[in-house]
């Protein structure tokens, strides 16, 4: 949702006209609002055929030039409605691509027809993973998901609030990790924080984001490991960029193939030195010895040592997380996502019909 909401954003600042469908939503109409753009929220599933019915209704009457769909229930709602009308002109259709699971057998054929102009991939990882299942490489584009660079910016977010919240000394170093749930690979992230305490004993351990359901099974490793208060286990937050502005190390265990992940990419965005698994897309982001550190997933003494070799060398440790800000500034921003979907756009509303704007 926030990739979505903030390409419409983007697309409005530079004069596109933009329509976002979604479920009934009080927040994205707010969000269309507060934007400029507009809103339509008769989306209630995959198969619904009346919403099939609005959608071809809505890109007729608004002459709608290209349709990106963002997730498989809208690619499906979308087809329906191009089914609705089998005779005339089309936008093309556009879909999204995020992951590196196996397509569903339907999905493969839809991806590879001619019904789908282009497939967008959040990384060449996964580029590569869709080629391997048989979709046409030239059909497919690599557009990387894009964080904004402004929210999450060194120079104007101060972490010493969170640190404060925490009751942390000035010098003890942070290890954060954004994200709870089962990819993300939490079990790792302790027991590597675990040897990473032995060698540091300062140092205090944050993972954000973890529901009611997931702190029983985390808060016993931390028994087990001994950790009492080196330990904090936060729920949802929305001051991520305090978060690791005063962290010194951002931290991320994730083990199956989730594109890139964000919090990485977050953490760059903040200058703030990360360790990721060489997972899918993570190594066009976070390049080993220059942007930041890379292990092996589910090997939690790499991760430790990652983590230690960061905190034992911090001014090399600030100069990576510099680099990395670099990076995303130029090709893993929310302004590069916009600006190459924009061109893909123009590039594809030239092939509707003259009868269209």
């Amino acid at each position: 949702a926030i990739q979505l909401r903030d390409l419409a954003r983007g697309l409005v600042r530079r004069g596109h006209g933009v329509v976002v469908v979604t479920r009934r939503s009080p927040r994205w109409a707010d969000e269309a609002q507060a934007a400029g753009f507009t809103h339509r929220a008769f989306f209630r599933g995959p198969g619904d055929p009346w919403g099939a019915v609005r959608l071809a209704a809505l890109v007729r009457e608004e002459q709608i030039d290209v349709v990106h769909s963002h997730k498989g229930g809208g690619r499906t709602l979308t087809l329906l409605a191009r089914l609705l009308r089998p005779f005339g002109p089309h936008p093309p259709l556009v879909t999204n691509r995020g992951v590196s699971f196996p397509l569903a057998p339907l999905s493969r054929l839809v991806e590879k027809s001619p019904l789908v102009a282009v497939v967008v991939a959040v990384c060449e990882a996964v580029k590569a993973d869709l080629v391997r299942q048989g979709v046409p490489a030239e059909k497919i584009e690599v557009v990387y998901s894009g964080t904004d660079t402004d929210r999450f910016d060194p120079t104007r977010v101060d972490g010493a609030a969170v640190r404060a919240e925490l009751g942390l000394d000035p010098a003890a170093p942070l290890v954060t990790q954004i994200g709870v749930r089962e990819p993300k690979g939490n079990d790792d992230v302790l027991r590597a924080f675990a040897r990473v305490h032995a060698r540091r004993p300062d140092a205090r351990l944050l993972l954000v984001g973890a529901r009611a359901g997931k702190r029983p099974p985390l808060e016993t490793i931390v028994r087990e490991a001994d950790l009492g208060r080196a330990v904090t286990i936060w729920g949802y937050r929305d001051d991520v960029p305090e978060i690791l502005a005063g962290s010194q190390v951002s931290v991320d265990g994730s083990h199956v193939g989730l594109g890139i992940t964000g919090s990485l990419r977050e953490s760059l965005a903040m200058e703030t030195p990360v360790v990721g698994t060489a997972v899918v897309g993570n190594p066009e982001l976070v390049r080993h010895g220059e942007t930041g550190l890379l292990v092996p997933p589910r090997d939690p003494e790499a991760l430790a040592d990652a983590i230690l070799r960061l905190l034992g060398d911090p001014a090399w440790a600030r100069a990576a997380g510099r680099a990395g800000r670099r990076l995303v500034i130029e090709r893993f921003s929310t302004r590069a996502k916009v600006e190459r979907l924009e061109e893909l756009y123009r590039v594809l509303a030239r092939r509707r019909a003259p009868a269209s704007n």
